[in-house]
């Protein structure tokens, strides 16, 4: 399977909601850095963050462009977020139900099929302005 292939797996996964799906992409000890959070590592904290997002947001990926570093080592993706906030996150707006839509980025380092690092990047700002209007 080639990266780019890996990369849309992964997504194809997160938009159906399918968290074991995403987990089999990722290799053991994958280091998830979450945008304006800390880095964690290993699977089982990949999933509780799934759990936590999970309960929290409802969210589909739109407009999808992965690119891929001509090794298959590094990737990179840019999508639209398509949101609702479900239940209020720890130190964020009160969820009402409110929709966002915001472009975003993930970045990949793959080794052996599996995807080592998953780094994501949104603007925090523009959705605390989405969600508090």
């Amino acid at each position: 399977m080639s990266t780019t292939d890996l990369i849309h797996r992964y997504f194809t996964a997160f938009n159906a909601g399918d968290t074991d799906g995403m987990l089999a992409c990722l290799s053991d000890d994958v280091a998830h850095h979450v945008n304006e959070g800390k880095i964690r590592t290993g699977k089982a904290k990949f999933a509780d963050f799934c759990a936590h997002m999970s309960r929290c947001y409802r969210e589909e990926l739109t407009d999808m462009v992965v690119f891929e570093a001509q090794n298959g080592t590094r990737a990179a993706a840019e999508y639209v977020v398509n949101g609702t906030y479900l239940s209020t996150d720890d130190g964020l707006p009160e969820a009402r139900g409110q929709t966002y839509r915001l472009p975003a980025g993930s970045f990949f380092d793959v080794e052996n099929g599996k995807i080592t690092r998953v780094t994501t990047y949104y603007n925090l700002a523009d959705w605390m302005a989405q969600v508090s209007a």
